[in-house]
């Protein structure tokens, strides 16, 4: 991917400066070249955009906390490729009037872990048990460069103090239910719903200060269509609410870029006052953009180039590989915690519900987890599970997964159930032209081994 912008419209240069009236910005013509830079930068923006909003929406607003009992299933539409694999506690704050400061309590999991995602979906991971964390309760303090009641000054009660890059975050928890084990699941659930949030006025006992009110550009049903409907809109929301840094080259070509058409940081959004481009192109580009990244998921090669640089802070990724896990599948851990390794078709074709596949693990093939490893499948396209009666999406230890005698698995995509199968091996597809992928996760991978490896290719069924 280009790391400048790379082309501009009639009246402006590549510095972003321009001698454009409103009335000039009425009316750009934009290059196909000039298109598909705007929506390629955009993109990481638009996916935290629609899921952090959604997910706002879901559990009744911000500064709340919403704690998983049970794992996530197909009524699941705000975000493409969920787990199913572990449970969430999902916190969206709002850090514009005061810092919100979460309590959290010690974890009996052998895995769990926070990560903290803005708009700009750069990804922070400041507590895992990879590193010991989650041992003790603690309170953790969170606020953004915006946020006008704090100045980074020490707050007696608590332990840690987090930066975030926006006004409007999600925190996010994942955390191994052990699901086999019920009296061990239901103590993590216990342990779960008492994550809670508390402004810095109230944690110090004073009255809670009102927000003030917010208005939300709409959300889209998918975040192409927040492309063909009101992309500057957001952009400008996003804009004012999202820190950039001066140092950072992606942070000012899109500034750059999006200050040719009218929006910039501070700016109140008016539809007189910016550019008037063509919404059908700008659909047409994002749904052509999503369509050959979605295709190049299925590179083996490039997406392990892209792992290392996946879900990664701001200044330790690049914009191919954002561009990449926005489309696929937003908001996962860096590799130390997980990595995503591709899972191909043996004959280099894609899924298809029309088919039924299988996938053979040896004892010695099996992933290189140093906490748990699951396999989820998705319909292609949306990144959502595949519903059926058996809520069954994924296996793996806490879906649940049945080892051969020889301690390897074979897992089956399938419309019925094979004889001999275990049922928690057996993936349920409805026969009909639907494009599938599957995910596989490996949580606290080991790194020595892992170049070593080689994820599993799937086989088609001979019919």
């Amino acid at each position: 991917m280009s790391q400048s912008v790379t082309a501009a419209p009639q009246g402006t240069d590549a510095a972003g400066t321009d001698d454009q009236t409103d009335a000039d910005r009425a009316d750009v013509a934009m290059s196909d070249e000039l298109l598909e830079d705007l929506v390629t930068r955009s993109y990481q923006y638009v996916t935290m955009y629609n899921v952090n909003n959604k997910f706002a929406a879901t559990i009744g607003g911000w500064n709340a906390c919403d704690a998983d009992t049970e794992l996530k299933d197909h009524t699941t539409r705000e975000i493409a490729r969920p787990n199913n694999d572990t449970l969430y506690i999902s916190c969206l704050l709002d850090l514009r009037t005061d810092p919100v400061i979460l309590r959290v309590p010690a974890f009996d999991t052998d895995y769990a872990s926070l990560m903290i995602t803005a708009y700009d979906h750069y990804v922070n991971v400041p507590l895992s048990t990879r590193v010991g964390d989650f041992e003790k309760p603690l309170t953790l303090l969170i606020y953004s460069e915006r946020t006008q009641n704090y100045d980074g000054e020490p707050v007696e009660g608590v332990d840690m103090v987090f930066e975030a890059s926006g006004d409007f975050v999600s925190a996010v928890f994942r955390v191994m239910p052990h699901s086999q084990d019920k009296d061990r699941f239901a103590k993590i659930t216990e342990q779960m719903k008492s994550v809670t949030p508390v402004t810095l006025s109230t944690f110090i006992g004073k009255p809670a200060l009102p927000a003030e009110p917010v208005d939300f550009p709409a959300v889209g049903e998918t975040d192409v269509a927040v492309f063909g409907d009101n992309l500057f809109e957001v952009m400008q929301f996003v804009f004012n609410h999202t820190t950039f840094s001066q140092d950072n080259p992606e942070d000012q070509s899109i500034l750059a870029l999006y200050k040719y058409f009218g929006i910039e940081p501070g700016n109140t959004f008016d539809a007189d006052k910016v550019a008037n481009i063509d919404k059908d192109r700008i659909r047409d580009m994002a749904e052509r953009i999503q369509k050959e990244t979605l295709a190049s998921s299925a590179d083996a090669e490039k997406m392990a180039q892209l792992q290392p640089k996946m879900f990664q802070p701001k200044g330790q990724t690049d914009l191919e590989t954002l561009l990449t896990v926005s489309v696929f599948g937003p908001i996962g851990l860096p590799m130390e915690e997980a990595v995503y390794p591709s899972v191909s078709t043996a004959d280099g074709k894609p899924m298809n519900a029309m088919h039924d596949y299988v996938l053979h693990m040896s004892a010695d093939e099996l992933p290189p987890a140093g906490a748990f490893w699951s396999l989820t499948l998705y319909d292609l396209k949306n990144g959502f599970f595949i519903p059926n009666e058996r809520k069954k999406y994924s296996v793996g230890e806490n879906a649940g997964m049945k080892l051969n005698d020889d301690v390897g698995i074979s897992i089956y995509i399938a419309k019925e159930k094979p004889d001999g199968v275990p049922e928690e091996n057996w993936l349920p597809i409805e026969r009909k032209d639907l494009d599938l992928s599957l995910t596989m996760r490996v949580y606290v991978p080991d790194l020595e081994k892992l170049p070593g490896w080689s994820p599993p290719k799937v086989e088609r069924v001979a019919e």
